[in-house]
């Protein structure tokens, strides 16, 4: 295999021989979409039978096979009466090429592998001989409704990971392994922090008293982060006329993803998918002197997006989010002031959970200019203030051509987590174009009208969306400042029962999370249980602590933290929390 073949297409040939395989198999069997996606690529597939991965080895050995033999992949262009023919007895493909009729296409793209010829748009490797037979693996199947809409067909899909090396992929094999053990949806349910109900609907997390008291204790960390800065707080409500979203520009962009209403009056309302345009109803309330900017509003509110069943997962994509949402309305001379405040907050708050960052700055492809509102000029001056702010902080940042929001470019912050995965997290746009919209200025100095500017910032950027991240992130094992319950008193038996009550008593006079373990239980399993919960403080209490007024200690993953009086654990315990550490020394 040569070095130089980029990833991308060999991840894309090799969908391609899992097809060729699975059709071998299955001659009648329909094909979906198969893209590649991050780390290897899936196909969909219309198969006559249930499979498991069973199959996996049957179809990796095949695939190896079909390496072995240099198979070229040949582009050629059909006409689409010739395509329509070649999959007459498809009607996924079938559907995909009258789309592209449709879209005013003067034919079709085809790779030929073999004997195997297929509708594709490339790329793909010129010969097999440019993959690594040892470098792909097979690792899942799912179920997936054809184009994510659950009412169409369930269709099978099979996902495979590539890389250049085996190395790489032994490497990524073991972080899946891992990754397996953190995911946050097992680890929701066995620290009892959200639930999902079939009768509420995919998508639409409950959370339980646990995972409410994370929430709560981000969202205060965050605003005390804000409040410090001049923040003051706002809200807003869950629906709006269609009108607001069409000022916006929201609606033309979005309004495939909007919960919409009709009103008995025949009103069209929707369930607001962002905060901002709100927002700006709140700066328009009144007049402005130059000398009341900026004007900085905070507000953590749920919002609603219409995804498709297929491409909901846990948390990490939801159908009702919490953004912890702020605006700037400020003057352009103030902007670069107030990212810089952001930044600080920004990697205040990422620190305390040892993330490392990397910026991206994500600005708008000039060769699609109908993604984005506004013209040239207003682009080119937000991005030259954004870069020049990366610049002069002279951090670890790179551009993301094209993922600029559509109003305004941002600075999109990239945490890397335990197992090496980066994920996008916090981010602050710069936006000339909502202002322009609607109108929005202040009175300068001579008492004009001067057109203002307005900044986007969300930190955790959704809270549930960040603690899928942060619960895989740390396994579970919350610091003490965030965990639900932070000690749990263990009396030995019944005789203890009543001291370890008043020690619980004493711990939640000060603040700390505190709960009595009053199961009739050896202690042995009483300390396991707890250690599975991953409390982080474990206060065991026999006879001996009972007698002398102290505690034994055991911090969550250790055996002994020492034997503390009352007094000494609550201060241990609070500096702990003040200081928000990670661990205990």
């Amino acid at each position: 295999m040569s070095n130089e073949t980029p990833i991308e297409p060999i991840r894309h040939s090799l969908s391609h021989l899992m097809s060729m395989a699975i059709t071998e198999l299955y001659p009648t069997a329909g094909l979906g979409v198969g893209p590649v996606i991050e780390n290897g690529f899936y196909q969909d597939y219309d198969l006559p039978e249930t499979i498991n991965q069973d199959l996996f080895l049957k179809l990796e050995k095949r695939m190896r096979e079909m390496i072995a033999e240099e198979i070229e992949f040949k582009q050629h262009n059909v006409e689409f009466d010739e395509a329509l023919k070649a999959y007459k007895n498809d009607p996924y493909k079938t559907e995909l090429i009258e789309g592209l009729r449709t879209k005013g296409e003067k034919n079709v793209s085809f790779y030929l592998s073999g004997s195997f010829d297929n509708l594709c748009g490339g790329p793909h490797v010129k010969n097999t001989k440019e993959i690594n037979p040892d470098a792909f693996k097979l690792i899942k199947v799912a179920g997936a409704y054809w184009r994510g809409d659950e009412k169409n067909k369930m269709l099978t899909r099979i996902y495979g990971v590539a890389f250049a090396t085996k190395e790489e992929l032994e490497a990524y094999i073991t972080m899946l392994v891992e990754a397996e053990k953190r995911d946050h949806k097992k680890l929701g349910r066995e620290l009892d922090l959200f639930v999902f109900s079939d009768l509420v609907g995919s998508g639409l997390p409950l959370w339980t008293p646990n995972g409410m008291m994370l929430r709560t204790l981000l969202d205060n960390f965050v605003w005390e982060l804000r409040d410090a800065r001049g923040y003051e707080k706002v809200e807003i409500p869950h629906i709006t006329k269609k009108e607001l979203y069409e000022v916006s520009g929201h609606w033309d962009k979005f309004k495939d993803e909007l919960f919409r209403i009709t009103t008995r009056e025949g009103h069209e309302f929707a369930m607001k998918p962002m905060n901002c345009p709100h927002h700006t109803q709140i700066y328009a309330r009144k007049a402005w002197s130059y000398r009341e900017l900026p004007q900085r509003y905070a507000n953590s509110t749920m919002c609603y997006r219409d995804e498709q069943s297929g491409e909901l997962s846990g948390l990490s994509r939801a159908r009702s989010f919490t953004q912890d949402d702020a605006h700037v309305f400020c003057r352009p001379t103030q902007a670069k002031e107030e990212f810089l405040k952001i930044w600080d907050i920004v990697h205040e708050f990422y620190g305390v959970f040892g993330f490392n960052l990397k910026v991206r700055l994500s600005i708008h492809d000039p060769k699609q200019p109908e993604k984005y509102l506004g013209d040239a000029k207003r682009w080119e001056y937000a991005e030259t203030v954004l870069r020049e702010i990366v610049t002069e902080k002279n951090v670890d940042w790179f551009e993301g051509l094209g993922e600029a929001a559509f109003y305004g470019p941002k600075l999109d912050f990239m945490a890397q987590d335990s197992l090496g995965r980066q994920w996008q997290v916090a981010t602050i746009q710069l936006d000339l174009n909502m202002p322009e919209r609607f109108n929005l200025f202040c009175h300068n100095e001579e008492g004009k009208e001067e057109r203002i500017v307005m900044i986007h910032a969300a930190i955790m950027g959704s809270i549930e969306r960040f603690l899928s991240i942060l619960i895989e992130h740390m396994a579970g094992h919350f610091p003490l400042w965030l965990a639900p319950v932070q000690v749990s008193v263990l009396p030995i038996g019944e005789a203890q029962l009543d001291y370890a009550k008043q020690v619980a008593v004493e711990l939640k006079k000060v603040g700390i999370r505190a709960q009595v373990d009053e199961r009739n239980e050896k202690i042995g399993k009483k300390i396991r249980d707890n250690e599975i919960k991953k409390i982080p403080v474990i206060a065991v209490v026999g006879d001996r602590e009972m007698q002398a007024k102290t505690i034994a200690l055991r911090m969550h993953g250790k055996k002994d933290g020492g034997v503390l009086t009352i007094d000494q654990t609550i201060e241990l315990l609070k500096k702990a929390i003040d200081e928000k550490k990670i661990s205990f020394e």
